[in-house]
């Protein structure tokens, strides 16, 4: 107006125009037809006294990835163009938009230099900056996949109102379809874990099949805070709350006879949320115990131990060794409509019909011990505690199997005869541990080699130094090793083969538990009853040609 470009009047029904109906001033000008957006870049660099600057000169693939914020450039009309040390140059059309300038100095923690552009360039580039950006995630995404996510129980008005409005702010679909993809092929690969891990630079996903984590996919680390939204909306977790871990679960529909079980866990790190989804497919607890990899001699020991009327089964091993998967095989055997089965857990990672399964929640005081004392109330049968992590534990589920119940339970202990020791230095009597526990497993998982595995040669003193006997190595076998196909993605290696270590406790291991015998004595006279160490089995695993040496060598200590 002072520059005789507008007058009074026409400046007061553009402003009027811009309040009424929420639009910048900038477009409600350009819109009136009154000036070019060329002649209104020239004039507010002009009095503004800034750089004026040609869009069509730019290279959109040189321009700077991922300084600012897309979502930022895209609601503010900005565009980073360069940075020099603390200095930030960004094009602008509208320099009195300080607001803009503010927060970009606020997020990159930089000097801003404003470079003026015609309005009407600058937003057709961010348009296709931000189409070229959507259409990377959609090309991740692929094709729309078939997947359905069902819901637990009715929730309630509210919980509909806030899990609608999340969904609102996070219904972008390219990253749903990416999201869903990525469940997909998850699924399709036999993972047993997703990993979304943000870092300063970049944005990962990763899986891990068959033990190991193996990176699948980088996405544009835009996406972050829209990916984690949409989980924990899946999820039914607090959409807004970014400052403390969350646990959730959702289930996926796969097909309409399959449906598996997701636990969700985010965790608040540097560069935005870690968020990790555990894949619990319950159909491995019914695949049956032959499939586990018992040996003939083993798998008799254990289900001889199962069907004893009461006693104490312990399933031992690091996390993420089958433990859970073995314990659940023994309860689908056991369960019958004759007999009463309760588990207490943290949390039920399987889904077993028929089985009276409780999550324990140590915020609301419902503890291990809490769960056991009140299911020798519900006259049980066969009760399963989740894992044993202290005396009062220990004390409740031994009198249990004491007073005619069958209990099953884990430990982590390297090895078997390890289990007895850590039950007597928690402070368990030693003939409270001698007159329940009736046998102890110890496990691990190998990977197992693919149909394209091939003979190897090893020279004979690595096979004894590695377990082997002399009379063993007589040439009628030879072990195999990885190779790598189209089926095994490359690697060599295709699902995994428990390696056991099965140890009754016998009338000696019990005098010797009596005499507070420590653990080398007790596996000693085990290996004297003929028990096999857990390098032993997996040594016959490497005879029978299921998986490599290196495999064995690398889960077994000796």
């Amino acid at each position: 107006m002072q520059a005789g470009r507008l007058s009074a009047a026409q400046a007061e029904s553009l402003q009027k125009k811009s309040v009424a109906e929420k639009l910048a001033f900038i477009d409600v000008l350009l819109s009136s037809g009154t000036i070019e957006s060329k002649a209104l870049a020239a004039f507010c660099a002009e009095t503004f006294a800034y750089p004026l600057l040609d869009v069509g000169a730019l290279n959109i693939e040189a321009l700077p990835p991922k300084i600012i914020d897309n979502k930022l450039m895209q609601t503010q009309r900005v565009l980073a163009l360069a940075k020099r040390g603390n200095k930030m140059s960004v094009a602008i059309s509208d320099p009195t938009n300080t607001q803009a300038l503010d927060q970009i100095k606020f997020q990159t923690e930089s000097t801003v230099e404003p470079v003026i552009v015609a309005h009407d360039a600058l937003l057709q580039l961010l348009a296709r900056l931000n189409k070229s950006s959507e259409q990377s995630i959609a090309d991740l995404a692929g094709d729309e996949a078939d997947i359905q996510f069902a819901e637990e129980e009715e929730p309630s008005a509210a919980a509909v109102n806030a899990a609608e409005a999340a969904a609102n702010e996070v219904e972008d679909a390219p990253v749903v379809r990416f999201l869903n993809k990525m469940l997909m092929d998850a699924v399709n690969m036999g993972a047993s874990d997703l990993h979304f891990e943000p870092f300063e630079k970049f944005y990962r996903i990763r899986f891990r099949v068959d033990g190991v984590l193996i990176e699948h996919a980088q996405p544009p680390i835009s996406i972050k805070e829209k990916l984690v939204s949409r989980i924990k909306v899946l999820a039914k977790l607090d959409i807004s709350e970014k400052r403390v871990p969350q646990d959730g679960r959702m289930r996926l529909i796969v097909s309409p006879t399959k449906t598996i079980d997701l636990r969700i866990s985010t965790l608040p790190t540097l560069f935005g949320e870690k968020t990790v989804m555990r894949i619990l497919d319950a159909t491995q607890a019914q695949m049956g115990i032959d499939s586990l990899g018992y040996d003939p001699d083993q798998k008799e020991l254990l289900l001889d131990a199962i069907q004893r009327p009461y006693g104490m089964v312990l399933v031992t091993g690091p996390t993420g060794s089958g433990k859970t998967v073995s314990l659940y095989t023994c309860l689908n055997i056991l369960n019958k409509p004759g007999i009463n089965i309760s588990t207490a857990e943290d949390p039920a990672e399987i889904n077993l019909p028929g089985v009276n399964q409780v999550n324990v929640n140590d915020k609301a005081g419902l503890t291990f011990p809490v769960a056991l004392k009140s299911f020798l109330r519900q006259d049980p049968d066969i009760i399963m505690v989740g894992e044993i992590r202290d005396l009062e534990t220990a004390d409740i589920a031994i009198k249990a199997a004491q007073t005619g119940h069958m209990v099953f339970s884990t430990l982590h202990t390297n090895d078997a005869p390890s289990t007895l020791t850590r039950l007597m230095n928690m402070g368990v009597a030693p003939f409270n541990i001698a007159s329940s526990v009736i046998l102890i497993t110890a496990q691990r998982l190998a990977r197992r080699l693919c149909a394209c595995k091939q003979p190897v040669d090893i020279a004979p003193d690595l096979l004894l130094k590695a377990g082997f006997k002399p009379e063993e190595l007589d040439g009628t076998w030879k072990p195999y090793g990885p190779v790598g196909c189209e089926r095994c993605n490359g690697g060599g290696y295709k699902g995994r083969v428990g390696i056991y270590q099965i140890m009754p406790i016998t009338p000696a291991i019990e005098t010797l538990i009596l005499a507070h015998g420590n653990a080398m004595q007790i596996a000693a006279q085990s290996e004297a009853e003929g028990v096999k160490s857990l390098r032993q089995s997996g040594l016959v695993k490497v005879k029978a040609g299921l998986t490599s040496l290196e495999e064995v060598l690398g889960c077994t200590n000796e």
